[in-house]
């Protein structure tokens, strides 16, 4: 069994996005075309959200490829701080927002989703994924944080390493996980 975690393309946003719903532009699916170019999958498995479930849909279809939407793949929901521009906590929150880089668990933004909602539920899908996928290589298109925390889990890392994690758009993360 293979999973390779891939991050969606550009958005043209500059903010915490988490759970609202944009578009890929057109960077963003060039970015992501680009980034499976050469790639070998069996299977694809997608969050829910538009900027990864239409590249999935149009690479499953391309390459006839089963395909399966799953919402717990979803980003992390921001509470509060999603869809405020990174400049602007940064000016205003500042303070929370380096204590939120530090520690996620313990200095979650107002309003948000528990961190162990967060854990358990992206948890949850990657077993799933790994139980069906047997000895098959799954592209699994998901987000920056998703991946962060995902990859945290999987090499057996601290929370607090997720803001060091590089997730650029349209990365490519390997993982091994086990179940």
């Amino acid at each position: 069994m293979s999973i390779d975690l891939l991050r969606h393309g550009d958005t043209g946003q500059r903010s915490y996005r988490g759970q609202l719903d944009d578009p890929l532009t057109p960077l963003g699916w060039s970015q992501l075309r680009a980034a499976v170019e050469g790639g070998t999958w069996e299977a694809i498995v997608s969050s829910s959200m538009a900027r990864c479930a239409r590249f999935a849909e149009e690479l499953a279809a391309k390459r006839g490829l089963p395909l399966r939407i799953d919402p717990r793949l979803a980003e992390y929901h921001f509470g509060d701080w999603q869809g405020v521009p990174i400049e602007t906590l940064a000016e205003e929150q500042g303070d929370a927002l380096g204590r939120f880089w530090a520690d996620p668990v313990a200095n979650p933004p107002p309003g948000a989703e528990t961190f162990e909602a967060f854990r358990r539920r992206l948890a949850d899908a990657l077993d799933e994924i790994a139980v069906s996928a047997r000895d098959r290589r799954v592209l699994v298109v998901t987000h920056g944080g998703a991946i962060r925390l995902l990859r945290c889990v999987a090499e057996r890392r601290d929370f607090g390493d997720m803001a060091g994690i590089d997730v650029p758009h349209a990365s490519l993360h390997p993982i091994v996980w086990g179940t």
